[in-house]
């Protein structure tokens, strides 16, 4: 996966289109990412014991890798990410403005 947590990335899909946000956690098996602010849904919660009260929670769920784009700290435009190796070491960089990320 080429994304990382902290980075910032912009939602290209979906509901959410347009919105800016940090990636919070990184889920590799199911291929998705949680970034906040996005994707968030309504939970209603009723009450368990008799002195609690009912409520409803937001909730952020994971969104696709594929639905956004990375934005590179250096050119803040979204970007694809390529690899390359400099002196026995494998760096990220941005295809835009070709500088390490």
């Amino acid at each position: 996966m080429k994304l990382r947590k902290g980075d910032s990335v912009k939602v290209v899909s979906g509901k959410d289109k347009g919105k800016v946000g940090k990636i919070e956690k990184i889920y590799p098996k199911e291929n998705k990412i949680l970034v906040e602010g996005v994707n968030q849904y309504k939970r209603h919660l009723k009450s368990r014991a008799q002195n609690q009260k009912s409520e409803i929670v937001t909730l952020t769920k994971p969104l696709p890798v594929a639905a956004v784009s990375l934005i590179c700290p250096k050119c803040n435009k979204t970007t694809r990410v390529g690899f390359r190796v400099e002196k026995g070491k494998k760096e990220m960089f941005c295809k835009k403005c070709e500088k390490a990320i």
